[in-house]
């Protein structure tokens, strides 16, 4: 055991050292990962022996549920709605129009058997969601064009559907399939697995609202049960379990709950462990050696996907939408492979279906060909197609967008006999740069105005620059664009009820707003709702 621990621990710092190499070099730190994982292996130059599919298959499986659920509760919807149609038709349409592709590729051109082409074709088919958000995060990479939020929510949500193809065809090359049953697993793929997700994302945050946990991280504990319990669920009962996963956490994570950095903190420490772990295992289960004998048709199907495949998919969905053609270029290089498909990989691996083709040692070949090719290259390629916003900071395409305000808020209570007590709002001289945000008074939640009375026990809390939420306080963002009723209007004037607006961004400028302040176009408000009863999205 103690033997085990040391080992661990090496394996991580040496992870998390990778991790720093590889972003000076502007390699994605996942290859690293995977790369540590062969050097560990049984072929590397440690020679851990393992070859255990089925117990790397479960170990694989809970390691993505958590960064499947960490992928919707880490997106942020309100940036992600102007592209959530194309999202969830490349995520749908795209990932089964791709497996077929390539499917009949392996069939037609490489002579493979024929459902083996497509089992193939469906394993690859998804993109990687850990890929995707660690490049976008590390290289702080924004696009036009809502295009990273379009690429956050197509490589979070489209796992679902290359698992559910993975498993219709491994279930019709073991026991054939007739029209009806075929019809029911998809019914029963879609319908259960969402309609739990979202049972149990309301439900679970119905609870945290309602109820006070323990103590403080209690949280963050309830909703890793929520997590697995959004997994096994719809599993039991024939449903899509990563579908759940990843419609629980964006409802979750778009939410407004208590605590909430704390527990993006959380998850997001929790998610990196796990990426870690999973392409680490990954890489100690490959027989680099064996690697060779595959590389050949690998190779080829690799090319096929990025160059053919892809593209045909991408454009053909997104070009109804007038979308442009360098979004479209740039979208569909963006299309990695990754852990997921591997996962899959091992799946049929462990299925009663016979196949004859090394499809883990294929599939790790092209998820490595993706991550060192397409991840590498997409920095510069988005910077060659003109698709950079560095106006802008992807990470306001995530829900830990707390981190990002320059805000700090003071909490104070009046006592009997204070001087602010029985005084109007607008009488008060506060400190510059200084704006009350919430009033709390018996336990009610009040929107304070300029004619708000004062009164002895009232708790004040104030806003100024730098940092940190407080309990109360629900910020979220929202950008003035053309035609925004908003634009043009005084902030007194603004029919906002329960909302306040508590800072204004204009370009490098941040305003402290007050009554007469006119919004104007590109402005972004940030902004405090103090309901409780609906979510922020």
């Amino acid at each position: 055991m103690t033997l085990f621990l040391l080992v661990s621990a090496i394996v991580i710092l040496a992870c998390v050292l990778c991790n720093k190499l590889t972003s000076k070099l502007g390699v994605p730190a996942l290859l690293a990962f995977i790369l540590l994982g062969m050097f560990f292996g049984s072929d590397g130059v440690v020679k851990i022996p393992f070859d255990n599919y089925v117990l790397a298959q479960d170990l694989c499986s809970a390691a993505l549920i958590f960064i499947m659920f960490y992928g919707g509760f880490g997106t942020n919807w309100h940036q992600a709605r102007p592209v959530a149609v194309k999202a969830a038709l490349l995520s749908s349409l795209g990932t089964t129009l791709t497996a077929g592709l390539v499917g009949l590729f392996c069939w037609q051109v490489l002579a493979l058997p024929t459902l083996e082409s497509f089992l193939l074709g469906a394993i690859i088919a998804s993109t990687d969601a850990a890929s995707v958000f660690s490049i976008l995060r590390s290289k702080r990479l924004d696009l036009r064009d809502h295009t990273a939020s379009l690429l956050e929510v197509e490589s979070g949500s489209n796992d679902p559907f290359a698992y559910m193809l993975t498993v219709l065809l491994l279930s019709l090359m073991s026991d054939g399939l007739s029209a009806p049953v075929v019809l029911y697993q998809i019914f029963a793929q879609l319908v259960y697995g969402g309609a739990l997700g979202i049972a149990i994302a309301l439900a679970a945050r119905f609870i945290l609202r309602r109820f006070s946990l323990v103590s403080a991280g209690f949280d963050a504990i309830f909703l890793v049960a929520v997590a697995l319990l959004s997994y096994a669920a719809p599993t039991l009962l024939g449903g899509n379990g990563y579908l759940s996963v990843y419609l629980t956490g964006i409802l979750l994570g778009n939410g407004k709950l208590a605590n909430k950095q704390a527990l993006v903190n959380f998850f997001d420490g929790v998610t990196g462990l796990m990426q870690m772990f999973l392409f680490f295992l990954l890489g100690l289960l490959s027989f680099p050696s064996q690697l060779p004998a595959i590389a050949p048709t690998a190779l080829a199907v690799a090319l096929f996907l990025t160059f053919v495949a892809r593209p045909a998919a991408v454009f053909l969905l997104m070009s109804p939408f007038h979308s442009r053609v360098r979004q479209m270029l740039l979208v569909s290089w963006s299309g990695l492979r990754g852990a997921a498909s591997i996962v899959f990989s091992i799946l049929a691996i462990t299925s009663p279906a016979m196949t004859n083709l090394d499809l883990y040692h294929i599939v790790f070949f092209i998820v490595l060909f993706s991550i060192l090719l397409q991840g590498t290259l997409i920095p510069p390629l988005a910077k060659k197609l003109d698709m950079t916003d560095r106006e802008s900071n992807v990470l306001k395409t995530f829900t830990d967008y707390t981190d990002e305000i320059p805000i700090q808020f003071l909490q104070c209570t009046l006592s009997p006999g204070h001087p602010w007590a029985g005084q109007p709002l607008h009488a008060l001289s506060l400190p510059p740069d200084c704006l009350l945000v919430l009033l709390l008074r018996q336990g009610e939640k009040i929107i304070p105005r300029g004619s708000t009375i004062l009164a002895p026990g009232d708790t004040l809390i104030l806003s100024g620059r730098a940092g940190e939420a407080v309990p109360g306080v629900y910020l979220y963002e929202r950008t003035l664009e053309a035609e925004d009723p908003w634009l043009g209007h005084p902030l007194a004037a603004l029919p906002t009820d329960s909302l306040l607006i508590i800072l204004v961004r204009r370009g490098e400028e941040v305003l402290i707003p007050r009554g007469d302040t006119v919004l104007e176009a590109g402005d972004t408000l940030v902004i405090n709702d103090s309901g409780t009863d609906q979510p922020v999205l």
